[in-house]
């Protein structure tokens, strides 16, 4: 699989994002800096994901297009459109949920808005942490069946990143 990369770019407020190749955590600090910024614009109206260059999708970036779709439902955006995924990546979205946060349209779609390469700084292990863990309670909170089946990495996670563990890890 090609190691994954994030192509961001936007035209008249409407923002794309499209994932390339194999899409995994080691993206998250940055994909999750660049959420803030966006949403932090005046002219956001909305956001559309390409998948169709997608081979592999993880839970942490899951979860954090689960975030994009609530910030913009939640600044009475129109649902996120996420298109041409394929049949793999379909089947997960469908799995987790998303059909109650995103438009699912299987057609492909020309956007001709030019994207350009998320740059993505290699996280700590404690920051990736904390937003593997963010990303995860995001999916959690869509549905009973998501809550079940992250619960037990949340709990670990939690463990992981608490002040107790943290301070003592200094020590050592």
């Amino acid at each position: 699989m090609q190691s994954g990369q994030i192509m961001v770019g936007a035209h008249q407020g409407i923002y794309v994002i499209k994932l390339v190749g194999d899409v995994r955590l080691n993206l998250c600090t940055s994909f999750d800096s660049f959420i803030d910024n966006m949403f932090a614009r005046g002219d956001f109206a909305g956001v559309a994901f390409d998948l169709g260059g997608a081979e592999g999708v993880d839970s942490t970036t899951l979860g954090l297009m689960a975030k994009i779709a609530i910030r913009a439902l939640e600044r009475g955006c129109d649902k996120p459109l996420v298109f041409s995924a394929g049949k793999g990546i379909r089947h997960l979205l469908d799995a987790m949920g998303f059909d109650s946060l995103v438009e699912i349209s299987d057609t492909v779609q020309d956007m001709s808005v030019p994207t350009t390469p998320l740059v993505c700084n290699s996280p700590d292990e404690c920051a990736a942490r904390e937003k593997v863990l963010e990303a995860h309670r995001v999916l959690m909170s869509m549905n009973e069946q998501n809550a079940e089946t992250f619960r037990d990495l949340v709990h670990t996670l939690e463990r992981e990143c608490s002040p107790v563990a943290k301070s003592s890890a200094h020590y050592h």
